[in-house]
């Protein structure tokens, strides 16, 4: 899910709204919060790369000299979906490990490097880019044990690094660094769980960019590991047993054959495992063999005495929730039966805490901008659930339970706030006040804590992390960044557009101050819309190097996101997807028409379910833009779900499998849309070759078929990064790389005279 491909947020881990493993699959494609050769040697790779496909197709002119792009091989295939037959004419590109497909990527790789290669602005941006992204970046800290734990990186660290303090006045220590499990940072951090007595550590570790993870366990002490292995892990975290000695997980069972890249992921399992035992020994606690859809993932309440399992269908909202009692929590019994608690799948139930069999949930059942909710266990009937906190105006993004108070987070046309609640009651108990415009992340603190941590940042303020004494009720920075800019120099502001339909859409817009409205600024508009995702105020060190060039940044927050709720999610799904180009159209057409920009000189980009949104919105207005960046998109929709997690996105897509819903998706799939003869935008994709959610082939067969159809002088170009994936977990150096590729393409194709500062 998200959702945000290096674009938006330095920090996406901590932002709710926009974790890409939130739901299982979801298709945000955030990086972790950590977040060339010389002429000659470049065009001798040229020549080998294509003459190893064959000629090449006709030169399209890209500048001062022509392109010629890779010759890229047609098949006779086609597929009859409910009566209409559809050409698939690149289906072998879907072969990401074939030998052909191998020399296609590396001749297309050589085309769009030698073309980059042209722009002499590419190196001073990438060294403005390196210089930027070179400033501490902190992680909120959270206890364990009488133990503090929190994640760091120094600058320029592929991955961040995990931190502990032994107690208050002892120096923090290492506990676990990725950046020491391989050579170029490609091994990431993808789950961290702490025992509930702050001494061993459950981590997941995924190569690549894969989705795929393996678990270990490491003693927190002497910071070395046990000899605990878990493998074929797909999203899921870890929760301890209060006993210290086991934990909750979830897995697929090992593939057989085919390529676990690519193969379709079913049958989802939970499990149980105690330490020192092999994963062969494993518990397993709960699966579905009639329901090979339904994902589970569990949590062990704060007093251990239950595991309360989310069962999910896809990467819908809503879920199901079972208990198991677990007895005493000394002791705990996993084997215990499982209890139907909430099992209707007819609204989202996110589990927050219990007072004994008082079970709390932040719920959209008869609220679509969600409530809290108290279920009994001894009376769980609808009929006798409490509403804790009432729906209010402002879509209700979460709760925490600190001290004696509920910790709520609310959007409010897409930007945080936070409010407290009486423990008891449910009575308002005031508010947090926030440095402004921005986004809340990382509340960590418990019931018996009276003070709990949190994050702070927007589109000019990088990420802060605040310590708030419950009982003094105020606020302190606890860890503050330094960074090479000035952010007084530049301004955010929030402006409403009108969609096709009426409906009001927010944008917020980042600029230098003073920029006139004269229609020759640069800008870049950048959207998701979709999954129940919200798009909040985040900071990017690669922004800023766009801004400083007289950039315009523009974040619209499109329906089919979470900004307001169930219902302004659900009007961006299924035969209702169309909304969601119309508003990024409407928001295109708002930055024109209000002259901060022109058509040539916008840019338009989004990653994975974005990437999908850029392939829509520049094959139905090619005219509009100036220039295009789809990142990891989902460009086929008739075959999405046929590979990996793909199948989960039917609840916001549909699916060609369905008569209802072919017609609908083969309006607006962007490769499906593609027309010969038509003049599109200078477009740069970009994808990677391990990625397993969004697999390449969608946007390896885009690329190939927007090359043939381009009548146009534009570039239109696809970049593929090899050992790395969706984007979770890409290190740094590459993050850094592919920005300085994508502003340079912009560069080039906007025509941007100002020069990056050195």
């Amino acid at each position: 899910m998200p959702g945000t491909d290096g674009y938006i947020s330095e920090c996406p881990a901590e932002r709710r709204a926009a974790n890409p493993g939130a739901r299982d699959g979801a298709l945000s494609a955030s990086p972790t919060p950590q977040a060339m050769t010389s002429s000659a040697s470049r065009t001798a790779t040229v020549a080998v790369a294509l003459a190893a496909l064959g000629s090449p197709v006709a030169a399209q002119q890209g500048g001062e000299s022509a392109i010629h792009y890779p010759a890229t091989r047609t098949v006779d295939q086609a597929d009859d979906y409910h009566g209409t037959r559809v050409a698939d004419p690149y289906r072998w590109l879907e072969d990401v490990d074939s030998p052909e497909t191998r020399q296609w990527v590396e001749a297309q790789n050589a085309v769009t490097q030698a073309y980059l290669a042209t722009i002499p602005q590419r190196g001073p941006i990438r060294e403005r880019l390196t210089k930027l992204w070179n400033y501490p970046k902190y992680g909120t800290p959270f206890r364990e044990g009488g133990r503090q734990f929190y994640f760091e990186n120094s600058g320029l660290q592929n991955q961040s690094v995990l931190y502990v303090r032994d107690a208050a006045k002892r120096a923090p220590r290492v506990l676990l660094d990725p950046n020491t499990l391989s050579a170029d940072g490609t091994v990431a951090l993808s789950a961290a769980a702490v025992s509930p007595d702050g001494k061993l550590l459950a981590y997941g570790t995924s190569a690549s960019g894969s989705d795929w993870q393996e678990f270990h366990v490491r003693d927190v002490a002497s910071a070395r590991d046990l000899p605990d292995t878990l493998k074929w892990i797909k999203f899921s975290g870890a929760s301890w047993t209060r006993d210290n000695k086991g934990f909750f997980y979830s897995r697929y069972d090992e593939p057989t054959s085919g390529n676990a890249l690519t193969n379709v992921n079913k049958f989802q399992k939970l499990y149980y495992h105690r330490l020192g035992t092999p994963q062969s020994a494993d518990v397993l606690v709960y699966e579905r063999r009639d329901q090979p859809d339904w994902g589970f993932g569990a949590e062990v309440t704060e007093d251990g005495r239950y595991a309360v399992i989310s069962v999910s269908h896809g990467t819908s909202p809503k879920n199901r929730v079972y208990v198991i009692d677990l007895g005493d929590p000394r002791a705990p019994k996993v084997s215990n039966p499982v209890v139907k608690l909430l099992d209707a799948f007819d609204a989202s139930y996110t589990f927050v805490d219990n007072d004994r069999t008082t079970f709390y949930f932040v719920s959209d059942n008869d609220a679509p901008r969600s409530r809290l909710l108290a279920v009994d266990l001894a009376a769980p009937a609808p009929e006798r659930w409490r509403t804790v906190i009432p729906q209010d105006k402002d879509a209700l993004e979460g709760v925490e339970v600190v001290g004696d108070r509920f910790v709520a987070t609310y959007l409010e046309d897409a930007k945080s706030s936070i409010r407290f609640f009486d423990l008891k009651s449910g009575a308002p108990a005031g508010r947090l006040d926030l440095p402004g415009i921005g986004s809340v992340g990382g509340i960590n603190g418990k019931r018996g804590d009276t003070d709990f941590f949190y994050s702070f940042t927007s589109f000019l303020y990088p990420t802060t992390v605040f310590r708030y004494d419950m009982k003094a009720r105020k606020s302190e920075k606890y860890r503050a960044p330094t960074i090479d800019f000035d952010a007084s120099q530049y301004e955010t502001k929030q402006v409403f557009v009108t969609s096709k339909d009426g409906t009001r859409v927010p944008m917020f817009l980042t600029m230098r101050k003073g920029t006139p409205q004269n229609g020759n600024n640069p800008a870049l508009l950048y959207a998701y819309g979709g999954f129940n995702i919200s798009l909040t105020p985040s900071f990017s060190p690669a922004n800023l190097v766009w801004l400083e060039m007289g950039g315009i940044y523009a974040v619209a927050n499109l329906r089919g996101g979470g900004e307001y709720g169930k219902e302004w999610h659900e009007a961006g799904t299924l035969e209702r997807k169309q909304n969601v180009f119309d508003d990024y159209i409407a928001a295109a057409e708002y930055l024109v028409r209000e002259k901060y920009t022109s058509s040539p000189k916008l840019a338009i980009a989004g990653g994975s379910n974005g990437g999908l949104l850029v392939g829509a919105a520049m094959t139905q207005r090619p005219e509009l833009f100036g220039a295009a960046l789809p990142a990891v998109g989902v460009m086929d929709m008739l075959r999405f779900h046929k590979f990996t997690i793909g199948w989960a996105w039917t609840s916001d897509y549909g699916s060609a499998d369905s008569a209802s819903h072919f017609p609908f998706l083969r309006a607006y799939s962007p490769l499906h849309n593609l027309k010969p003869g038509t003049r599109y935008p200078a477009t740069l994709v970009t994808t990677a070759d391990h990625d397993d959610r969004v697999v390449p082939g969608h946007s390896f067969k885009f690329a190939a078929a927007l090359q043939a159809a381009q009548a146009g002088p534009a570039p239109t170009l696809i970049r593929i990064e090899t050992k790395a994936g969706h984007g979770a977990g890409k290190p740094t150096s590459k993050q850094i790389d592919e920005a300085a590729d994508r502003f340079a393409f912009l560069v080039k194709n906007l025509g941007v005279q100002s020069a990056p500062v050195p």
